[in-house]
């Protein structure tokens, strides 16, 4: 490249964290244009239900693949096709005139968010060898996710009310068309360790079988029942999946998932720490939507914006706190702290009120508390990818993007479930966010089985972070 090392990486990091942006926005945008899919498509519930779950099931399901391929066949080749697929089926979905097109469509985008992510991680490792620079470009990424989020609570209200439902996919267009020629420029090319050795197939089709099944479990247990022959049928061919996968890693000559990567402690201890983390908040997210717009009666546009001050405080510690705690404190310490600030905050909620609400007494303290997601998630990255090999780094990203959506989407699908359980809506409420509050205090206590740093951070994480030009 022409530019600068140091700035090369930080346009790279740039392009990176675009396609992360426009997979991001994907998912919240959507479920605020759920109800007028519905109206427009005549979807009925299940049908809608879809919408969202071939999605999760897909992207779930792929992200390990993915990952292995990207640390096989280079991550930049990976990443661009990963961000070509997501964009064109972002334009089939938005051209969808009924509910099996658009649900065949979501399903590709899926896919492609799937390899786009994975790798996603694996290449912030490679791009900042340097432990404090490789701190400050998570930093980045945290603030993207929650740039992201925040950007699509809002933008997803103004977009189905303005202009129709269509444009929340049509909007992929320009940013993934803009990531797509920006990386073919920006990306330093990686041949990846190569696939002489061969693919491990019966292991990839295990794997992502098993992972799908689960997913698709996760997600029909909710509404469906957890007991039901439809939920514990796929969980049990799911779990048989996964252990003849486990069994096929032990033998195979080339493994997909080397069983060393798990055996490290760090590794899977942060692992099962994000499992907890990403159930509670994302679980957090949909409660507090669904609180806002079925017991305080807010509109889709006022519930984003009631959401944004969360958003904005977690993107602001992430990209300006985050990586100067890390080179202070450590990793573990800065999650500690995260976790901490997130258990009190989902505690709180246990107190809000049916009636007379007073959004800045009873919900805003929880949205500013928040702002422990910034430390947490950045922390919680370094720690996932701190024993990451070049040959695994692809990999490490795609264990860690899918525990965080088995996370997520168990933590949804159990904390809703516990909300509309109970006889009394708000009763519900205050059970599903006490349950919150109760994984994220196992989470810190997870946590502090972690070392207490890493890598040795030197004095230079305490300066701000570079802009990427």
């Amino acid at each position: 490249m022409s530019e600068h090392p140091s700035r090369a990486r930080w346009s790279a990091l740039a392009v990176v964290c675009a396609g992360m942006l426009m997979v991001i926005l994907d998912g919240s945008i959507t479920t605020v244009a759920l109800p007028a899919i519905q109206d427009d498509l005549r979807i009925g519930p299940a049908g809608l239900a879809w919408v969202v779950d071939a999605y999760v099931i897909a992207f779930g399901g792929l992200l390990l693949l993915a990952g292995r391929l990207g640390d096989l066949l280079g991550r930049r080749r990976i990443y661009l096709a990963g961000i070509a697929a997501f964009t064109a089926a972002s334009v089939l979905c938005g051209l969808a005139t009924g509910p099996a097109t658009l649900i065949s469509a979501r399903f590709l985008q899926g896919v492609g968010g799937a390899m786009a992510s994975a790798v996603g991680l694996g290449m912030v490792v490679g791009l900042f060898p340097d432990p404090a620079d490789r701190a400050k470009a998570f930093g980045v990424v945290g603030f993207t996710g929650s740039a992201g989020a925040s950007l699509g609570q809002v933008l997803g209200g103004v977009l189905t009310e303005g202009l129709g439902w269509h444009w929340i996919f049509f909007i992929n267009l320009p940013i993934g068309a803009a990531a797509l020629l920006a990386g073919l420029r920006l990306l330093p090319r990686d041949a990846g360790g190569g696939a002489g050795g061969g693919v491990d197939v019966p292991g990839a089709a295990l794997v992502t079988g098993g992972l799908m099944l689960g997913v698709y479990s996760i997600v029909e247990g909710g509404p469906h029942g957890w007991t039901s022959a439809g939920t514990l049928g796929p969980a049990a061919a799911a779990l048989a999946l996964l252990a003849a996968f486990v069994l096929r890693q032990a033998r195979a000559a080339t493994p997909l998932l080397p069983l060393r990567v798990l055996a490290r402690r760090t590794t899977a201890l942060a692992n099962l720490v994000q499992v907890l983390l990403l159930g509670a908040l994302f679980g957090f997210q949909v409660l507090a939507a669904l609180y806002l717009q079925n017991v305080q009666h807010y509109g889709a546009l006022d519930t984003g914006l009631a959401m944004l001050p969360a958003a904005l405080a977690i993107g602001a510690v992430s990209l300006l706190v985050a990586a100067r705690a890390i080179g202070r404190f450590g990793e573990r310490r800065t999650l500690l702290l995260g976790l901490a600030l997130l258990t009190v905050g989902l505690a709180l909620l246990v107190r809000l009120p049916a009636g007379r609400f007073d959004y800045v007494a009873d919900l805003l303290p929880t949205m500013l508390l928040g702002a422990g997601f910034g430390l947490a998630a950045t922390a919680l990255t370094a720690l996932g990818m701190a024993d990451a090999r070049p040959e695994d780094a692809g990999l490490l990203s795609g264990v860690l993007n899918t525990t965080q959506q088995v996370g997520a989407a168990l933590g949804v699908a159990v904390l809703t479930a516990l909300a509309g359980g109970s006889g009394d809506a708000v009763d519900g409420f205050h059970l599903a966010f006490g349950v919150g509050a109760a994984l994220l205090l196992a989470a810190f206590l997870l946590a502090t089985a972690l070392p207490a740093r890493t890598a040795p951070v030197p004095a230079a994480a305490e300066s701000a972070v570079p802009v990427p030009n």
